[in-house]
Protein backbone atom coordinates (compact mmCIF):
# COMPACT_ATOMS: atom_id res chain seq x y z
CA UNK A 1 0.00 0.00 0.00
CA UNK A 2 1.37 3.42 -0.38
CA UNK A 3 1.51 6.06 1.33
CA UNK A 4 0.58 9.71 0.92
CA UNK A 5 3.72 10.98 -0.28
CA UNK A 6 4.74 7.79 -2.68
CA UNK A 7 1.34 8.15 -4.12
CA UNK A 8 2.21 12.64 -4.85
CA UNK A 9 5.27 11.59 -6.22
CA UNK A 10 3.60 9.18 -8.39
CA UNK A 11 0.82 10.88 -9.61
CA UNK A 12 3.29 13.63 -10.17
CA UNK A 13 5.62 11.57 -12.18
CA UNK A 14 3.25 9.87 -14.51
CA UNK A 15 1.40 14.05 -15.31
CA UNK A 16 5.10 15.09 -15.91
CA UNK A 17 5.97 12.24 -18.31
CA UNK A 18 2.49 12.58 -19.91
CA UNK A 19 3.20 15.94 -20.47
CA UNK A 20 6.43 16.37 -21.68
CA UNK A 21 7.43 12.44 -22.82
CA UNK A 22 11.15 12.48 -20.76
CA UNK A 23 12.25 10.22 -18.31
CA UNK A 24 11.44 12.38 -14.95
CA UNK A 25 14.00 13.06 -12.51
CA UNK A 26 14.65 13.69 -8.57
CA UNK A 27 14.86 17.36 -9.22
CA UNK A 28 11.93 18.14 -11.48
CA UNK A 29 9.77 15.99 -9.05
CA UNK A 30 10.99 18.13 -5.99
CA UNK A 31 9.71 21.29 -7.95
CA UNK A 32 6.36 19.81 -9.61
CA UNK A 33 5.25 17.75 -6.41
CA UNK A 34 5.41 20.71 -4.50
CA UNK A 35 6.74 18.42 -1.41
CA UNK A 36 8.97 19.63 0.81
CA UNK A 37 11.74 16.45 0.66
CA UNK A 38 15.45 16.00 -0.11
CA UNK A 39 17.10 14.79 -3.07
CA UNK A 40 17.86 12.03 -0.77
CA UNK A 41 13.79 10.77 0.34
CA UNK A 42 12.56 11.36 -3.74
CA UNK A 43 15.36 9.09 -4.67
CA UNK A 44 14.62 6.68 -1.79
CA UNK A 45 10.82 6.26 -2.73
CA UNK A 46 11.81 6.33 -6.24
CA UNK A 47 13.81 3.16 -5.47
CA UNK A 48 10.32 1.75 -3.71
CA UNK A 49 8.22 2.54 -6.47
CA UNK A 50 10.68 1.12 -9.04
CA UNK A 51 10.73 -2.28 -6.93
CA UNK A 52 6.82 -2.41 -6.60
CA UNK A 53 7.02 -2.66 -10.49
CA UNK A 54 4.75 0.97 -11.11
CA UNK A 55 8.20 2.56 -12.66
CA UNK A 56 11.54 1.87 -14.80
CA UNK A 57 14.39 3.44 -15.42
CA UNK A 58 14.88 3.52 -19.34
CA UNK A 59 18.51 2.61 -20.62
CA UNK A 60 20.92 5.30 -18.52
CA UNK A 61 18.44 7.69 -18.06
CA UNK A 62 18.77 9.47 -14.07
CA UNK A 63 15.06 9.48 -15.03
CA UNK A 64 11.90 7.22 -14.25
CA UNK A 65 8.82 6.72 -16.57
CA UNK A 66 5.52 4.63 -15.40
CA UNK A 67 5.12 1.07 -16.34
CA UNK A 68 1.69 -0.31 -17.33
CA UNK A 69 1.26 -0.88 -13.29
CA UNK A 70 1.71 2.48 -12.39
CA UNK A 71 -0.32 4.29 -15.43
CA UNK A 72 -3.28 1.51 -14.28
CA UNK A 73 -2.93 2.67 -10.67
CA UNK A 74 -2.90 6.44 -11.96
CA UNK A 75 -5.61 6.01 -14.16
CA UNK A 76 -7.79 3.86 -11.48
CA UNK A 77 -7.02 6.06 -8.62
CA UNK A 78 -5.22 9.13 -9.22
CA UNK A 79 -7.22 10.91 -12.04
CA UNK A 80 -8.52 14.26 -11.07
CA UNK A 81 -12.36 13.85 -11.25
CA UNK A 82 -13.07 17.11 -12.93
CA UNK A 83 -16.98 17.99 -13.85
CA UNK A 84 -17.61 16.57 -16.97
CA UNK A 85 -20.45 19.19 -17.46
CA UNK A 86 -18.26 22.02 -16.98
CA UNK A 87 -15.97 20.14 -19.80
CA UNK A 88 -17.91 19.49 -22.18
CA UNK A 89 -17.65 22.23 -24.58
CA UNK A 90 -13.54 22.00 -24.44
CA UNK A 91 -13.68 18.07 -24.95
CA UNK A 92 -16.00 18.06 -27.91
CA UNK A 93 -16.92 21.60 -29.32
CA UNK A 94 -20.14 22.52 -30.59
CA UNK A 95 -19.32 22.62 -34.39
CA UNK A 96 -18.23 18.79 -33.82
CA UNK A 97 -21.16 17.77 -32.37
CA UNK A 98 -22.73 19.26 -35.18
CA UNK A 99 -21.31 16.29 -37.44
CA UNK A 100 -23.12 13.50 -35.32
CA UNK A 101 -26.70 14.77 -35.85
CA UNK A 102 -29.69 11.75 -36.81
CA UNK A 103 -28.24 10.11 -40.32
CA UNK A 104 -27.72 7.12 -42.04
CA UNK A 105 -26.21 4.81 -39.15
CA UNK A 106 -23.46 4.54 -41.55
CA UNK A 107 -22.66 7.92 -41.91
CA UNK A 108 -23.03 8.31 -38.32
CA UNK A 109 -20.47 5.76 -37.47
CA UNK A 110 -17.74 6.79 -39.81
CA UNK A 111 -18.41 10.74 -38.79
CA UNK A 112 -18.23 9.05 -35.49
CA UNK A 113 -14.81 7.70 -36.01
CA UNK A 114 -13.14 10.78 -37.85
CA UNK A 115 -14.57 13.02 -35.05
CA UNK A 116 -12.48 10.73 -32.36
CA UNK A 117 -9.67 11.01 -34.10
CA UNK A 118 -9.60 14.62 -34.56
CA UNK A 119 -9.93 15.35 -31.22
CA UNK A 120 -7.49 12.60 -29.63
CA UNK A 121 -4.79 13.64 -32.53
CA UNK A 122 -4.66 9.52 -32.29
CA UNK A 123 -6.53 6.75 -33.72
CA UNK A 124 -10.54 6.55 -33.15
CA UNK A 125 -12.35 3.49 -33.72
CA UNK A 126 -16.14 2.44 -33.93
CA UNK A 127 -17.70 -0.53 -34.41
CA UNK A 128 -20.72 -0.19 -36.37
CA UNK A 129 -24.42 -1.20 -34.82
CA UNK A 130 -25.15 -4.70 -34.46
CA UNK A 131 -27.97 -6.39 -36.44
CA UNK A 132 -30.42 -8.72 -34.21
CA UNK A 133 -29.08 -11.76 -36.35
CA UNK A 134 -32.98 -13.16 -37.08
CA UNK A 135 -33.71 -15.31 -39.40
CA UNK A 136 -37.07 -15.32 -41.34
CA UNK A 137 -35.98 -18.46 -43.33
CA UNK A 138 -33.57 -21.31 -44.00
CA UNK A 139 -33.44 -23.54 -46.43
CA UNK A 140 -30.89 -26.43 -47.22
CA UNK A 141 -29.73 -27.28 -50.55
CA UNK A 142 -27.40 -30.30 -51.27
CA UNK A 143 -24.02 -29.74 -53.71
CA UNK A 144 -22.82 -33.06 -53.58
CA UNK A 145 -21.68 -35.42 -50.74
CA UNK A 146 -21.60 -34.17 -47.49
CA UNK A 147 -21.35 -30.65 -48.55
CA UNK A 148 -24.93 -28.23 -48.36
CA UNK A 149 -25.65 -24.74 -49.59
CA UNK A 150 -26.96 -23.07 -46.49
CA UNK A 151 -29.43 -19.95 -47.40
CA UNK A 152 -30.16 -17.78 -44.69
CA UNK A 153 -32.90 -15.39 -44.89
CA UNK A 154 -33.19 -12.11 -42.74
CA UNK A 155 -36.56 -10.18 -42.14
CA UNK A 156 -35.34 -7.17 -44.12
CA UNK A 157 -34.75 -9.67 -47.23
CA UNK A 158 -31.07 -10.07 -46.88
CA UNK A 159 -29.83 -13.34 -47.84
CA UNK A 160 -26.58 -14.97 -46.67
CA UNK A 161 -25.15 -18.22 -48.38
CA UNK A 162 -22.61 -20.62 -46.57
CA UNK A 163 -21.09 -23.91 -47.68
CA UNK A 164 -21.26 -26.07 -45.03
CA UNK A 165 -19.09 -29.36 -44.67
CA UNK A 166 -20.54 -32.17 -43.15
CA UNK A 167 -19.48 -35.56 -41.37
CA UNK A 168 -22.53 -37.47 -43.18
CA UNK A 169 -24.03 -37.46 -46.66
CA UNK A 170 -28.06 -36.25 -46.46
CA UNK A 171 -30.09 -36.88 -49.13
CA UNK A 172 -32.21 -33.47 -50.31
CA UNK A 173 -35.34 -35.77 -48.89
CA UNK A 174 -33.48 -35.05 -45.09
CA UNK A 175 -32.33 -31.73 -46.08
CA UNK A 176 -35.99 -30.31 -46.89
CA UNK A 177 -37.36 -32.03 -43.74
CA UNK A 178 -34.74 -30.16 -41.42
CA UNK A 179 -35.44 -26.81 -43.16
CA UNK A 180 -38.98 -27.67 -42.76
CA UNK A 181 -38.51 -28.31 -38.91
CA UNK A 182 -36.06 -25.18 -38.54
CA UNK A 183 -38.89 -22.68 -40.47
CA UNK A 184 -41.62 -24.03 -38.57
CA UNK A 185 -40.59 -24.01 -34.62
CA UNK A 186 -37.78 -20.92 -35.42
CA UNK A 187 -38.46 -18.53 -37.82
CA UNK A 188 -38.57 -15.15 -35.81
CA UNK A 189 -36.18 -15.68 -33.48
CA UNK A 190 -32.40 -14.89 -33.10
CA UNK A 191 -29.93 -17.56 -33.78
CA UNK A 192 -28.52 -16.96 -30.33
CA UNK A 193 -31.76 -18.36 -29.02
CA UNK A 194 -31.98 -20.85 -31.61
CA UNK A 195 -28.56 -22.71 -30.46
CA UNK A 196 -30.22 -22.29 -27.04
CA UNK A 197 -33.39 -24.02 -27.78
CA UNK A 198 -31.92 -26.64 -29.70
CA UNK A 199 -29.48 -27.69 -26.99
CA UNK A 200 -32.59 -28.58 -24.88
CA UNK A 201 -34.52 -30.52 -28.00
CA UNK A 202 -31.31 -31.95 -29.20
CA UNK A 203 -32.80 -35.04 -27.82
CA UNK A 204 -35.75 -35.63 -29.39
CA UNK A 205 -34.60 -35.11 -32.45
CA UNK A 206 -32.78 -37.84 -34.93
CA UNK A 207 -28.94 -37.84 -34.53
CA UNK A 208 -28.24 -37.03 -38.21
CA UNK A 209 -30.93 -34.21 -38.61
CA UNK A 210 -29.72 -32.69 -35.04
CA UNK A 211 -25.62 -32.75 -36.45
CA UNK A 212 -26.84 -30.77 -39.53
CA UNK A 213 -29.50 -28.26 -37.42
CA UNK A 214 -25.84 -27.33 -35.34
CA UNK A 215 -24.14 -27.00 -37.97
CA UNK A 216 -26.49 -24.74 -39.94
CA UNK A 217 -26.44 -22.85 -36.49
CA UNK A 218 -23.10 -22.37 -36.59
CA UNK A 219 -22.92 -21.42 -39.96
CA UNK A 220 -25.72 -18.41 -39.27
CA UNK A 221 -23.99 -17.23 -35.98
CA UNK A 222 -20.48 -16.84 -38.46
CA UNK A 223 -22.51 -15.28 -41.34
CA UNK A 224 -23.99 -12.55 -38.91
CA UNK A 225 -20.48 -11.94 -37.35
CA UNK A 226 -18.49 -11.38 -40.42
CA UNK A 227 -21.05 -8.98 -41.45
CA UNK A 228 -20.20 -6.47 -38.38
CA UNK A 229 -17.92 -3.95 -39.63
CA UNK A 230 -15.72 -1.43 -37.78
CA UNK A 231 -14.64 1.77 -38.79
CA UNK A 232 -10.76 3.04 -38.12
CA UNK A 233 -9.76 6.42 -38.61
CA UNK A 234 -6.89 8.50 -38.22
CA UNK A 235 -3.96 5.51 -38.65
CA UNK A 236 -1.67 7.89 -39.61
CA UNK A 237 -1.46 10.07 -36.78
CA UNK A 238 0.76 7.73 -35.25
CA UNK A 239 3.70 8.58 -37.53
CA UNK A 240 3.74 12.21 -35.39
CA UNK A 241 3.70 10.29 -31.86
CA UNK A 242 7.42 10.82 -30.46
CA UNK A 243 6.72 7.62 -28.83
CA UNK A 244 6.81 5.60 -32.42
CA UNK A 245 8.19 7.60 -34.70
CA UNK A 246 11.60 6.40 -34.40
CA UNK A 247 10.94 2.68 -34.10
CA UNK A 248 9.36 1.23 -37.04
CA UNK A 249 9.30 -2.33 -35.84
CA UNK A 250 6.42 -0.85 -33.51
CA UNK A 251 4.65 1.15 -36.17
CA UNK A 252 4.33 -2.10 -38.57
CA UNK A 253 2.87 -3.83 -36.13
CA UNK A 254 0.44 -0.89 -35.16
CA UNK A 255 -0.66 -1.11 -38.76
CA UNK A 256 -0.89 -4.77 -38.75
CA UNK A 257 -3.06 -4.50 -36.09
CA UNK A 258 -5.42 -1.71 -38.22
CA UNK A 259 -5.10 -4.12 -41.29
CA UNK A 260 -6.82 -7.13 -39.09
CA UNK A 261 -9.95 -5.75 -38.04
CA UNK A 262 -10.70 -9.00 -36.41
CA UNK A 263 -8.62 -8.38 -33.76
CA UNK A 264 -9.58 -5.03 -33.31
CA UNK A 265 -13.39 -6.14 -33.46
CA UNK A 266 -12.36 -8.64 -30.77
CA UNK A 267 -10.88 -5.79 -28.51
CA UNK A 268 -13.69 -3.29 -28.67
CA UNK A 269 -16.08 -6.61 -28.33
CA UNK A 270 -14.77 -6.54 -24.90
CA UNK A 271 -15.20 -3.35 -23.63
CA UNK A 272 -18.96 -3.82 -25.09
CA UNK A 273 -19.92 -6.50 -22.32
CA UNK A 274 -18.49 -2.99 -19.49
CA UNK A 275 -21.01 -0.05 -18.20
CA UNK A 276 -19.33 3.36 -18.89
CA UNK A 277 -15.70 4.16 -20.20
CA UNK A 278 -12.98 1.72 -19.82
CA UNK A 279 -9.54 1.78 -20.18
CA UNK A 280 -6.98 -1.00 -21.77
CA UNK A 281 -3.44 -0.43 -21.46
CA UNK A 282 -0.84 -1.88 -23.35
CA UNK A 283 1.34 -4.34 -21.30
CA UNK A 284 -0.84 -5.07 -18.39
CA UNK A 285 -3.26 -8.08 -20.29
CA UNK A 286 -3.67 -10.07 -23.30
CA UNK A 287 -6.45 -7.19 -24.01
CA UNK A 288 -4.42 -5.23 -25.74
CA UNK A 289 -1.21 -6.95 -27.02
CA UNK A 290 1.17 -3.92 -28.03
CA UNK A 291 2.90 -2.73 -24.73
CA UNK A 292 3.29 0.90 -26.49
CA UNK A 293 -0.74 1.30 -27.12
CA UNK A 294 -3.65 2.49 -24.48
CA UNK A 295 -7.34 2.20 -25.71
CA UNK A 296 -10.08 4.50 -24.33
CA UNK A 297 -13.34 2.67 -25.14
CA UNK A 298 -17.01 3.02 -24.32
CA UNK A 299 -20.02 0.62 -25.84
CA UNK A 300 -23.46 2.96 -26.98
CA UNK A 301 -26.64 2.22 -27.04
CA UNK A 302 -29.55 2.39 -29.47
CA UNK A 303 -33.37 2.07 -27.51
CA UNK A 304 -31.76 1.36 -24.75
CA UNK A 305 -29.82 -1.74 -26.00
CA UNK A 306 -25.61 -1.75 -26.50
CA UNK A 307 -24.90 -2.49 -30.23
CA UNK A 308 -21.45 -1.13 -30.28
CA UNK A 309 -18.16 0.17 -29.17
CA UNK A 310 -16.55 3.16 -29.36
CA UNK A 311 -12.92 4.45 -28.91
CA UNK A 312 -9.53 6.02 -28.73
CA UNK A 313 -6.70 4.05 -29.71
CA UNK A 314 -3.31 5.73 -29.06
CA UNK A 315 0.16 5.80 -26.76
CA UNK A 316 0.41 4.54 -23.12
CA UNK A 317 1.52 8.10 -22.68
CA UNK A 318 -1.63 10.08 -23.33
CA UNK A 319 -3.94 12.68 -21.29
CA UNK A 320 -6.24 9.98 -20.19
CA UNK A 321 -8.44 12.88 -18.66
CA UNK A 322 -9.09 14.10 -21.67
CA UNK A 323 -9.64 11.13 -23.50
CA UNK A 324 -11.90 9.99 -21.46
CA UNK A 325 -14.17 12.75 -22.00
CA UNK A 326 -13.84 12.60 -25.19
CA UNK A 327 -14.69 9.08 -25.70
CA UNK A 328 -17.66 9.34 -23.03
CA UNK A 329 -19.45 12.39 -24.91
CA UNK A 330 -18.81 11.11 -28.52
CA UNK A 331 -20.35 7.21 -26.94
CA UNK A 332 -23.56 9.96 -25.82
CA UNK A 333 -23.74 11.67 -28.82
CA UNK A 334 -23.88 8.57 -31.35
CA UNK A 335 -26.09 6.94 -28.91
CA UNK A 336 -29.00 10.20 -29.19
CA UNK A 337 -28.29 10.16 -33.19
CA UNK A 338 -28.92 6.68 -33.99
CA UNK A 339 -31.69 6.44 -31.04
CA UNK A 340 -34.08 8.96 -33.08
CA UNK A 341 -35.58 8.09 -35.86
Amino acid sequence: MLDDRAKTLLKTLVERYIADGQPVGSRTLSRASGLELSPATIRNVMADLEELGLIASPHTSAGRIPTARGYRLFVDTMLTARSLQRDDEAAVPPDARGQLQPDQPQRVIANAAHLLSDLSQFVGVVTAPRKASVFHHIEFLRLGERRILLILVAPDGDVQNRVIFTAQDYTQSQLIEASNYLNAHYAGLTIELVRERLKGEIEALRGEIAALMQAAVQAGTDAMEESDQVVVSGERNLLGVQDFGNDMGSLRKLFDLFEQKTQLMRLLDVSSRADGVRIYIGGESQVVPYEELSVVSAPYVVDGQVVGTLGVIGPTRMAYDRMIQIVDITARLVSNALSQK
